[in-house]
């Protein structure tokens, strides 16, 4: 609440004599703020279920939220999001208690209905029966027209990667709900605060015409509402003034799509945009000569990969995939691509797994002796091998892949950069598909949320249909479903071994760094995740 002095009242009262009423109350001195990003949305939706990249993250935050939220402004631990407090009831089971009082974009207020949707057959799996499973109510005014196959293509492999074992979510009252696995696991608290486990308004998702309306402008909590939404080109955000976690202190957010980093940079210091994205180390420098810019680097939880696919006639022999790894001097492109600043991790774990880390483990060696042994011994003829590679979607993504093509051209390798447009060629099936670029975040503190959720059974490289471990997929069902600590860290071990040393299917290069500048004057903290945290406590 706005409160003025006697003197701002008397102006404010001789004002409204010749001013109308309404140019009063809607006075709103926030800043409309630009940001300059080099990529919005992959799939030009934002249904935190299909849109999963690094770069739709960046916005996804501020559009939808979880139950469990995570602190953006210190190490991103658990902390009350739309839940208050949540509590485990079994092995099997966790009891939130939702925050009273919320309003989705439209004004609604959010109730354990609202969850029980977002989290039914129909939303997470297109499925058009009328009510959740095992629920105690039955959801009503399900539209089918909601649902069309060719637009929730990716929704059904993502929920059931993010849900494997779920069996039902049970409405208590109107402010506590139950989620009850069918097996035991104890991650259900971290699922229920990773990126697709959001919770939409179940009326406006029924009301939606089609799925592809819902997804461009999903009716959530966050600290903004979508105005307009351009593909390729444009998102505009607007303040949701009713947010449970205070007035947002930005007007309006525009983010505008701006593919070359040169002219991100240009428009920054000109003026034109007041923060940018996807900064390279190399611009750095020209950016922090002018003090009226900052650059703030943020070590989120993704490690960058390369990806292979075993089943390309080059890489079915697991020692041309392991003479690969071998050959990758990754302090090399640490220091001479990134600056020295990031680092190279001990392979696909990250240390907030605490007990779970294993510390003894690093990344296959740099040994260009062993991977000319392991060339030879495949027998490998000098055939081609492609690398498809992207536009620039990863920080010096072509410039890493013009180091690790040389890498592997010096152990004996014949590997052969293809650029393509888009994820779709990448993913294109076909004799030629081999290696790709990729990158895999731990979305919470446990194995299952990186190596299971990108590698096992359900996993995106599996569901691709690009490589798969009859042991690792055993190995992932136990992780996901054990109770015993010590029985999983084995068991997370004998993953690594497979995943990176036995049978590799991807060999991790480094950790991601995300550089973001803004003018220098902005109080706004850069957080250690893709996500842009734009909330009042952390603006001025």
């Amino acid at each position: 609440m706005i409160r003025l002095t006697r003197r701002a009242a008397l102006a404010a009262g001789a004002a409204s004599a010749t001013l109308p009423r309404f140019a009063i109350a809607q006075a709103d001195n926030r800043p409309t703020i630009t940001v300059a990003v080099q990529k919005i949305s992959n799939t030009n939706t934002f249904s935190a279920l299909r849109e999963q990249s690094n770069v739709g993250t960046r916005v996804a935050t501020l559009i939808t939220e979880r139950l469990i939220d995570l602190n953006y402004q210190s190490k991103l631990e658990p902390v009350p999001g739309l839940a208050t407090e949540w509590k485990r009831i079994s092995d099997t089971t966790v009891e939130f208690k939702l925050r009273p009082g919320v309003k989705f974009h439209d004004g609604s207020e959010m109730t354990a209905e609202d969850v029980a949707g977002s989290f039914s057959p129909q939303h997470m799996f297109g499925e058009t029966r009328p009510t959740v499973r095992g629920q105690t109510i039955a959801l009503s005014n399900t539209n089918p027209a909601v649902f069309t196959k060719e637009l929730i293509r990716d929704v059904p492999p993502v929920a059931r990667r993010l849900w494997p074992a779920l069996d039902r979510v049970e409405i208590v009252d109107k402010h506590t709900v139950r989620f009850v696995n069918a097996a035991p696991d104890v991650t259900i608290e971290g699922r229920a605060s990773v990126r697709g486990s959001d919770i939409v308004s179940w009326k406006a998702y029924n009301a939606a015409s089609s799925w592809l309306e819902y997804a461009r402008k999903p009716t959530g909590t966050g600290p903004y509402k979508v105005r307009e939404f351009r593909p390729d080109n444009m998102l505009i955000l607007d303040a949701h003034d009713e947010y449970w976690g205070g007035r947002p202190p930005i007007k309006t957010l525009r983010f505008l799509e701006v593919p070359e980093a040169s002219s991100r940079v240009n428009g920054l210091l000109s003026g034109e945009y007041q923060f940018i994205g996807d900064v390279s180390p190399d611009q750095i420098p020209q950016i922090e000569r002018n003090r009226a810019f900052k650059v703030q680097q943020s070590l989120v939880p993704n490690h960058r990969l390369i990806v292979f696919d075993k089943n390309n006639a080059q890489l079915r022999d697991a020692r041309i995939r392991r003479a690969m790894t071998h050959a990758i001097d990754r302090k090399m492109i640490v220091d001479g691509l990134f600056g020295g600043r990031t680092s190279i991790p001990r392979g696909l774990q990250w240390d907030f797994y605490a007990d779970m880390l294993i510390g003894d483990w690093n990344v296959p060696n740099y040994d260009p002796a062993l991977a000319r042994q392991l060339v030879r011994d495949a027998g490998y003829k000098g055939e081609p091998i492609t690398y498809r590679v992207g536009p620039n979607y990863y920080t010096n993504q072509t410039p890493t892949a013009q180091v690790l093509v040389e890498m592997w051209k010096q152990v004996g390798l014949n590997v052969q950069i293809k650029m393509v447009e888009n994820w779709t060629q990448i993913f294109e099936r076909g004799p030629e598909r081999a290696v790709r670029d990729w990158s895999n975040s731990a979305t919470f503190s446990d194995p299952v949320s990186s190596i299971v959720a990108q590698h096992g059974p359900n996993g995106q490289q599996q569901q691709m249909g690009e490589w798969t471990n009859e042991e690792m997929n055993r190995l992932s069902v136990e992780l996901e479903s054990s109770t015993d600590r010590a029985r999983r860290r084995q068991v997370f071990a004998r993953m690594l071994e497979i995943c990176e040393r036995e049978d590799p299917a991807y060999t991790v290069l480094h950790q991601t760094v995300v550089f973001t500048a803004s003018r220098s004057e902005f109080k706004w903290k850069a957080s250690p995740s893709f996500a842009m945290d734009f909330r009042a406590h952390n603006w001025g």
